[in-house]
């Protein structure tokens, strides 16, 4: 785990989740003509200091090209299956916590890739967030203490983990 000098946990997908960014990305390869049509065709238009159709088609192939390396690295990289059982919070489990010392303050949710937010009604927190870092490697009834954007210092005390079935 990147938090104690280890390499970083892996991404699990499901097979599901994996083939709809595998679409996504093909698509997006595939359309690279058509933004640069698209920029071709604005830049003929005249002046591109005052060309809002040249800067708009070039920010959206920017952002184009970052989502397409993106998920190109993510894919080059991620586990495909069923993430392995584990006897702490690794990535790919859905975590119940509650906050402070309130145990009817409680929030279930997903540890794991953004990528997989689509598959599941759950809340996901990336486990390089603050929340994450704290929980990761933990286990149930033991409590953790993250900084919140805030800049407050939150306690949470780990319920219970088990496996995403999504």
């Amino acid at each position: 785990m990147s938090t104690n000098g280890k390499e970083a946990p892996a991404t699990w997908l499901s097979q599901d989740a994996h083939d709809r960014l595998q679409a996504e990305l093909d698509e997006l390869i595939a359309n690279r003509p058509v933004i640069a049509a698209e920029i071709n065709a604005r830049r003929e238009e005249g002046d591109l200091r005052e060309n809002g159709g040249y800067h708009a088609a070039r920010e959206e192939q920017g952002k184009a090209e970052g989502r397409i390396l993106y998920l190109k690295e993510l894919l080059r990289t991620a586990q495909v299956g069923e993430a392995p059982t584990a006897d702490a919070v690794s990535p790919g489990m859905v975590v119940t916590i509650y906050f402070d010392d309130d145990t009817d303050d409680t929030e279930t949710f997903l540890l794991g890739s953004r990528e997989i937010a689509s598959t599941t009604e759950l809340t996901v927190y990336s486990p390089e967030s603050a929340l994450g870092k704290a929980i990761l490697g933990g286990r149930a009834g033991q409590a953790c203490t993250y900084t919140a954007p805030s800049g407050a210092d939150i306690k949470v005390t780990i319920v219970s983990f088990e496996p995403f079935a999504g």
